[in-house]
């Protein structure tokens, strides 16, 4: 997984670029199959003259050729939106995984039922 960090109105610094990168190894190991996956992770300030409330913001946007998740988080430190944004893409990534699995499992029992129907006979080997 390719990750590129980008930063608005803040200068990235090592310690930032390492914090982030720590995050995001649970998202590189769910997404590990898939090398083609590309990871932009945004870091921003928002505005440039409050001291108060929501003014850090991370997003990370995740393409890939089964998937494109988007997460958004604003808090009040940029550490903790960086970890409010993670938790939010793997909820999106896990709940995309159910899915796919429910998917797989109700098929399956469809294809099952179908082919009970078309068996040309009884349990006690008689033809019916």
């Amino acid at each position: 997984m390719n990750i590129n960090i980008k930063t608005t109105n803040i200068t990235l610094t090592p310690s930032i670029s390492e914090y982030t990168n720590k995050r995001l190894t649970k998202i590189s190991e769910i997404l590990a199959h898939d090398p083609t996956v590309q990871c932009d992770v945004e870091l921003a300030r928002t505005t440039a003259h409050h001291n108060k409330g929501e003014i850090f913001k991370a997003e990370i946007h995740i393409v890939g050729v089964a998937k494109n998740a988007y997460a958004s988080s604003e808090k009040g430190d940029l550490y903790s939106a960086i970890d409010g944004v993670r938790d939010e893409i793997m909820q999106e990534l896990r709940a995309g995984k159910g899915k796919k699995v429910s998917l797989v499992r109700r098929s399956g029992v469809l294809v099952k039922n179908a082919l009970k129907g078309l068996w040309p006979w009884g349990k006690d080997g008689t033809v019916i």
